[in-house]
């Protein structure tokens, strides 16, 4: 297990949208790591798009937002090195094996050994018996206990998983919860979901209260 390192997300009247109908609604908070935080809400509430502004891939239209990793405060363009975000949007090359795929995905991060660290990622999502099989094979669950593998490739600080356990059987919900539990200790884990099984297990939370998918503005 890595040593625990102190980590810091907060905002400030935050607030994305995408129509005047989408998006995330102002919303302020502190958290604090190590631990876990969940982030729920209803569908269409902006449980995505915060996550994506954590991650440094989306920037907000108004409000602020910090992540500290130790002692370093890190900008967007720097916080691909300290976060790893699983999510559902997250494809693969289908006719590249599982292995190949995230090697690939670790030379891109620019890792010193891509092959060891794809290995060491499968390991911890149980998936290492499927590393020689193409994705194309792949069942949606193990598709994303995949996508978990690949947030964990460069071992990150701060793990942002969205609705981790979508098509997951019980194993890989144990899988899941077995991740969760390691990385609480040593950093910082936001969770975006409303099953209660995931945000029950998270010490902070924070509660979205935008419209929604369906209602009007």
């Amino acid at each position: 297990m890595s040593a625990a390192v102190p980590v810091s997300l907060s905002a400030r009247d935050l607030e994305h949208f995408f129509t005047a109908r989408r998006g995330l609604q102002r919303v302020s908070f502190d958290c604090f790591g190590p631990g876990c935080v969940a982030v729920t809400g209803a569908n269409g509430s902006g449980k995505s798009t915060l996550l994506r502004i954590v991650a440094g891939l989306l920037r907000q239209r108004s409000g602020s937002i910090e992540l500290h990793v130790g002692d370093r405060k890190l900008p967007p363009a720097e916080r691909r090195h300290a976060v790893g975000f699983a999510s559902p949007e997250l494809a693969f090359y289908d006719e590249l094996t599982v292995g190949e795929n995230l090697v690939f995905a670790a030379e891109a991060r620019g890792l010193e050994r891509p092959a060891t660290a794809a290995r060491a990622a499968l390991e911890r999502v149980r998936l290492d018996a499927r590393g020689d099989d193409r994705v194309v094979a792949l069942s949606s669950g193990m598709k994303q206990r995949l996508r978990i593998a690949f947030a964990l490739l460069h071992r990150p600080a701060v793990l942002l998983l969205d609705e981790p356990g979508s098509h997951l059987d019980e194993e890989g919900r144990a899988v899941n919860s077995a991740i969760v539990d390691e990385h609480r200790e040593s950093g910082l884990v936001v969770i975006a979901t409303n099953d209660e099984r995931e945000w029950r297990i998270a010490q902070q939370r924070i509660e979205l209260h935008g419209r929604g998918l369906g209602h009007t503005a």
